[in-house]
């Protein structure tokens, strides 16, 4: 994946984020990707940095879904 795609990707899963953390889900652990310091808007990182950023994201966020799946099916 290219640079601009992985910045572009970045973007829309910092969206995601911020649309999860504005409904009301508990906080989202988002401690291995912030150490990485390298957000969305640094357009200046690496491919590589925003690669490990994207993939630290997706994985904080899978994981808070997860977690809430698992709290909606027991309660059915």
């Amino acid at each position: 994946m290219r640079k601009q795609e992985l910045v572009h990707l970045h973007g829309l899963l910092a969206e995601v984020r911020r649309y999860c953390e504005q409904d009301g889900h508990r906080q989202i652990d988002l401690s291995k990707y912030e150490s990485l310091g390298t957000d969305e808007a640094s357009i200046h990182q690496g491919r590589d940095q925003h690669r490990s950023a994207v993939f630290a994201l997706a994985e904080a966020l899978t994981e808070e879904f997860e977690d809430t799946q698992t709290v909606v099916m027991a309660t059915e």
